[in-house]
């Protein structure tokens, strides 16, 4: 009977272990910077903020420019949501797994660096 007690410990334990690696132990941080091209409040039960930045670059290149972001802190989606369209260069987290309520992609963004406007003369104007 003592053994079934050891394995159960192993088995919560290892549980527990793969749990805290796979959605709270955060693997890279770093930077990007872009041009904030959507940002918005989504979900059916958590509502979390969702955005996607547009990576300046080579335009023929195979792999995607855009980089695809969820925000928890309210201060940093409130200061994004009102800049879209922005330049911008925030500072991320990234982890192994997504959590229903920190939001749908596995790099959180936690702070805003800068927030630069587009040059004018890169601005196309269409007329209504």
């Amino acid at each position: 009977m003592k053994w079934k007690r050891y394995l159960l410990l192993i088995f919560v334990v290892a549980l527990v272990l793969f749990v805290y690696f796979r959605f709270y132990w955060v693997f890279a941080d770093g930077t990007k910077a872009g041009v904030l091209n959507t940002f918005q409040k989504k979900g059916y039960i958590w509502k979390t903020y969702e955005g996607k930045i547009i990576q300046s670059g080579f335009k023929a290149n195979v792999q995607s420019n855009e980089f695809e972001f969820s925000v928890v802190n309210e201060r940093v989606a409130k200061t994004l949501l009102e800049n879209s369209g922005r330049e911008v260069e925030l500072h991320y987290k990234s982890y192994f797994g997504a959590l229903p309520w920190r939001g749908m992609q596995t790099f959180i963004v936690d702070s805003v660096y800068e927030i630069r406007t587009i040059n004018s003369t890169e601005t196309i104007i269409r007329p209504k």
